[in-house]
């Protein structure tokens, strides 16, 4: 099998359905994380446009706090991002285990 870890897309399908490139990510001095922003950077990490560690220091991120953006897309999507609806969807999350 042949791997090429240097090839990488020029761009890849964010989650709204608009292409994403490095261009078009948020700002590496973003502070203020929102719902978009924080979906199109694992969009972008999801679509090997940068890579986990890449994210990290761009961003200046703990690779916990990516992985928790990354859990609560898989989980429940965008709206698992919302910071104010995190308890939310973590029990709804628990209960669908249980069950």
């Amino acid at each position: 099998m042949l791997e090429n870890q240097d090839i990488r897309p020029a761009q890849v399908v964010g989650p709204l359905g608009e292409p994403l490139t490095l261009e078009s990510l948020p700002p590496a001095t973003t502070t203020r994380w929102v719902v978009r922003r924080k979906a199109e950077v694992v969009a972008a990490v999801a679509g090997g446009l940068m890579t986990v560690d890449e994210a990290c220091e761009r961003y200046s991120l703990s690779l916990e706090e990516f992985t928790s953006w990354q859990r609560a897309v898989d989980r429940s999507g965008m709206p698992g991002l919302r910071v104010t609806r995190l308890k939310h969807y973590r029990d709804q999350y628990e209960r669908q285990q249980r069950y």
